[in-house]
């Protein structure tokens, strides 16, 4: 068991690297560094094909194809790639020890059916040339491994919450939902370009209602800046997915400050309620930066950490209260049969 705490510590803090990794190569605008896949021009390496690379910046100077862009793309490949087999050991250890306490192989198998379909997205990502769609969806299989990552590695390391009402299950449960569908809406927004649609803040073009394109915006089977009839995507719809976004961090944000609330009122989760606010905070404030200077890089990639610790504290949350709710049952069934 031990090595497989190992090697599940490792592969989540592999999963950390790879999500924000790949923040930075969406962000710089590297996700087509290599216009194949899984090599780059059919090698191994972007050396190995650094003629075709440098022939394809010279067609289009300033356009997807450079070295260093290769480069970022390719790292990115090698380091999910390093991450699958770190997966499949994982599931394999995981069998191994099915019967001992902590073991969770139903999950570790879990894991590598979502790797291989997050192989396939990120494939489809470039051979479908960054269909937001296909982009949102890799985003999200990120997020899924790093999830059940982080639940695995509470399981093996026996981490539960003790002395915390049953009733908190259900609102943190909620507040992992309403996270995972914000983080959806960051990840449209993100890959649609739409992140400086609205350059104000808290307005939007000046305005708390701006007008903006819904039945566009959110239309879902399209090209990359393209609308449903295949017209370039407007300006009104840019700012839809914007203010969507914003509108569903306000109700994040209400919702969970009042689950840390909640958390703070119990001294056994006192702790977990204050990382859960510093996330947040750090989070928002992450968000609102990235409107008022336009976007900076390494703020854009920091915005995508900020979401992947947020969903990892309220991975934990959720992991304490339910591993508690079931002590609690097994002991109830205990006593009743007790006196039986």
């Amino acid at each position: 068991m031990k090595t497989l705490r190992r090697l599940i510590l490792l592969a989540l803090a592999l999963t950390l690297t790879v999500v924000v990794f790949g923040a930075f190569v969406r962000l710089s605008d590297a996700g087509l560094g290599c216009p194949d896949w899984p090599g780059c021009y059919g090698h191994a390496t972007p050396a190995h094909a650094a003629d075709k690379i440098i022939a394809a910046e010279s067609a289009q100077p300033g356009g997807p194809v450079s070295l260093p862009k290769a480069w970022k793309e390719m790292i990115h490949r090698y380091l999910a790639a390093s991450l699958g087999l770190l997966i499949i050991a994982i599931a394999v250890l995981s069998w191994r020890h099915r019967r001992e306490p902590g073991a969770a192989p139903g999950v570790a198998l879990a894991l590598v059916g979502v790797v291989i379909f997050q192989g396939l997205l990120g494939k489809w990502t470039v051979t479908l040339l960054l269909k937001p769609a296909i982009v949102t969806g890799h985003l999200l299989g990120g997020m899924t491994t790093l999830a059940l990552l982080g639940w695995l590695a509470l399981r093996v390391c026996r981490v539960a919450s003790r002395g915390a009402p049953t009733g908190l299950v259900t609102a943190a449960r909620i507040g992992l939902v309403l996270l995972v569908a914000q983080i959806a809406l960051g990840g449209w927004t993100s890959t649609n370009y739409a992140a400086l649609a609205c350059q104000d803040f808290p307005t939007c073009h000046g305005a708390w209602m701006p007008a903006g394109d819904f039945a566009n915006a959110f239309h879902v089977v399209r090209e990359l800046g393209m609308d449903a009839d295949g017209a370039l995507l407007s300006g009104e719809a840019l700012t839809a997915i914007h203010w969507t976004h914003r509108l569903g961090a306000l109700v994040l944000t209400a919702y969970l400050a009042a689950l840390a609330a909640l958390l703070a009122r119990h001294e056994r989760l006192r702790g977990q309620s204050v990382l859960l606010a510093a996330a947040l905070i750090l989070q928002v404030s992450l968000g609102i930066a990235n409107v008022l200077l336009s976007l900076p890089l390494p703020l854009a990639v920091a915005h995508n950490g900020g979401a992947a610790l947020l969903l990892l504290c309220l991975v934990r949350i959720n992991h304490g209260l339910a591993r508690e709710r079931a002590a609690r049952r097994l002991e109830r069934n205990r006593n009743a049969n007790a006196y039986a």
